[in-house]
């Protein structure tokens, strides 16, 4: 019996190292929840705000153009021999909107003007919009001699999209190319007389 008790004692004690050993490693590996709530504290807490937040349409500010641009603005002068005449069928190289690179397109206006990238931020409480292609400078309100140098700070009178109309912005650059409203169809949607278009941003349709 004296042999015995201690021998009992040490197995027991092995039993009892061995189970914690065991409930540890369960703990930290063997439990999905665990993992799951590791892997879903990271994927939902960082990567997806961030794919949400630029790569929608509805989040690209300029995705939000109206159907109908409408007509030219008042004082533009159009075009005397344009390269691209009304009614020519073109394809697009701008990507001022998703669906627009590529696209074909049929001009609807062709103009002799100064034509201008803005920042600005919208009237109705909109993020603000950077290298915003483009607004001509008839869209100004009392402008000065155009062109306008870099940095300008101008009133916008045009309404391409919400909150645009009446936004205080910044020239980032200017352009005196030939300046196209278009007709084109882009991811499933017919836009009208869309402003605007410089030149350099149209290719014959082969």
């Amino acid at each position: 019996m004296t042999i015995r008790g201690p021998l009992s004692r040490r197995a027991a004690l092995l039993l009892a190292g061995t189970a914690a050993l065991a409930g540890c490693t369960g703990g930290a590996e063997d439990d999905p929840q665990a993992d799951a709530g590791s892997e879903d504290g990271h994927d939902s807490g960082h990567d997806a705000p961030q794919g949400s937040g630029h790569d929608t349409a509805e989040d690209d500010p300029h995705a939000a153009h109206a159907p109908d641009g409408g007509p030219p603005p008042e004082g533009i002068a159009e075009a005397a021999d344009p390269t691209y005449p009304v009614g020519t069928t073109v394809i697009l190289t701008a990507d001022h909107m998703p669906g627009m690179e590529g696209a074909e397109a049929t001009i609807s206006g062709a103009f002799e003007t100064t034509t201008y990238s803005v920042s600005y931020t919208p009237t109705d409480g909109g993020e603000p919009v950077t290298d915003h292609r483009w607004v001509v400078h008839e869209e100004l309100v009392d402008p000065e001699e155009a062109p306008l140098p870099e940095g300008s700070e101008v009133e916008l009178r045009a309404e391409h999209m919400p909150g645009m109309d009446g936004a205080e912005a910044t020239i980032d650059s200017a352009t005196g190319e030939t300046v196209y409203m278009v007709d084109l169809t882009m991811d499933g949607m017919e836009m009208t007389r869309h402003k605007w278009v410089v030149e350099s941003e149209i290719e014959p349709a082969s």
